[in-house]
């Protein structure tokens, strides 16, 4: 069976730490990130707002990320050895794909892909601050974060919960352990149920066929004109 977990959510929620931690404990499991497929700096655009829109789907080449996922849709095992993941001889009929990102459930032709839905969510105050204790490829140029950053993930919140996308919404404030365990066990319930609905159903015994029990027919009776002989 195959399973395609998204970990979403807020910049600095905790997604990539949950992510990581889910991929040494579940089986067959491989990972896609978004953040890989953010397109060269030249290509993004400079907003309204004065700064380069890097927090809005437009700014990730989505399509590639789309075909990534294809690609382990495919042949999930071949997609595992190719990126060095061993496949678990005790759960060779389970193969899980984890997409982590922050704009994960905007981009409509992935939507329906999912198994399960992550979304991690931390107070303004404690995602700022995390952000500016963050290293960055390209630094965080001054008032980012209250220019672009927080009023995109706002927006597309916003997005996401009017188009109606089903999500689980993780405390991000929460222990590192207690997310941790949290999804893990629903991902487990989750393999489980699937497993238990894809279980073939076990065939009823059939009924004994005895004379006068077959086909449904009944004994025949001696006609009663008949009288008994000796």
């Amino acid at each position: 069976m195959k399973l395609i977990v998204g970990i979403g959510g807020v910049t600095n929620g905790g997604k990539t730490t949950l992510t990581n931690s889910l991929l040494k404990a579940l089986p067959n499991c491989c990972v896609i990130h978004q953040d890989d497929f953010f397109k060269p700096q030249d290509q993004i655009a400079v907003g309204e707002d004065g700064f380069k829109q890097w927090d809005v789907l437009e700014s990730l080449d989505m399509e590639a990320m789309l075909g990534t996922v294809r690609a382990w849709l495919s042949s999930p095992q071949k997609f595992a050895r190719a990126h060095g993941v061993s496949i678990r001889p005790d759960a060779a009929d389970t193969d899980i794909l984890i997409l982590d990102g922050f704009l994960l459930y905007s981009y409509r032709p992935m939507v329906d892909l999912y198994s399960r839905r992550y979304f991690l969510t931390v107070p303004y105050e404690e995602c700022k601050w995390r952000r500016s204790t963050r290293n960055y490829t390209v630094p965080d140029p001054p008032g980012l974060f209250d220019g672009h950053v927080w009023p995109m993930y706002q927006k597309y919140r916003r997005e996401m919960e009017a188009d109606g996308v089903e999500v689980v919404y993780l405390d991000g404030m929460k222990s590192r352990e207690e997310l941790f365990h949290q999804v893990l066990q629903d991902i487990q319930n989750s393999l489980l149920n699937r497993s238990q609905a894809s279980a073939p159903t076990p065939a009823h015994p059939a009924r004994p066929q005895g004379p006068g029990l077959g086909g449904g027919h009944r004994a025949a009776r001696p006609p009663a004109s008949q009288p008994d002989t000796v």
